[in-house]
């Protein structure tokens, strides 16, 4: 019985498409991005971060981008985490640890009677509603005739199913170590609660 979920997405143009180390997508929109070749869909829910790449292919692709690649400054990271915060109060999601990182974020979430894509896509839409009302989302200066701002997160999520108490103490102590990892503080965040397998 699935019990939580860890899910991973990405900044705008954090992990793109073709990336030759595997991806989640199933085809690459532009031409431009093409020319670096196909989706590299993998079905895996380890980790693939690691594994060997052409560095430096992966960084000209990134420049075949329509915009910049997001790198979310303290400021973005705080307000994603206002509209994370809105999100699960309002659909009463359980979140057990957050880390929001300069090019993607991680997340550890109770089940719930929404599917986890639902769910996550909440957070991205409450966290750029936050990002633009508080005039920091990365893309106001490419705003659409309607005022519609681009996409600041990648379209899809990794997602890990949680399966037993331990799963989870696991995958919350990862997404609690992760900011570390890269050299940065550990992350509060007052919307995560600790997990508790009894509740």
């Amino acid at each position: 019985m699935v019990l939580g979920y860890h899910v991973i997405f990405g900044a705008y143009g954090f992990w793109l498409p073709n990336d030759s180390r595997g991806s989640w997508s199933d085809f690459v929109r532009s031409w431009e991005m093409f020319r670096f070749g196909p989706a590299t869909k993998v079905d895996t829910t380890r980790s693939v971060a690691r594994a060997p790449h052409n560095r430096e292919s992966r960084l000209e692709a990134k420049e075949a981008l329509t915009y910049p690649p997001v790198q979310f400054t303290g400021a973005q990271a705080r307000a994603v985490a206002r509209g994370f915060a809105a999100s699960a109060t309002r659909s009463r999601v359980r979140v057990w640890a957050c880390s929001i990182l300069p090019e993607h974020v991680h997340l550890v979430i109770g089940q719930h009677t929404s599917k986890v894509e639902s769910i996550v896509n909440c957070f991205k839409g409450d966290a750029t509603k936050q990002l633009v009302e508080e005039g920091i989302h990365s893309f106001l200066e490419h705003r659409s005739v309607d005022g519609k701002v681009p996409r600041c997160f990648a379209q899809r999520e990794w997602k890990v199913f949680l399966d037993s108490p331990e799963d989870i103490l696991r995958a919350v102590q990862y997404v609690e170590e992760n900011p570390v990892k890269e050299g940065k503080r550990r992350q509060s965040w007052q919307f995560v609660r600790p997990y508790d397998p009894l509740v």
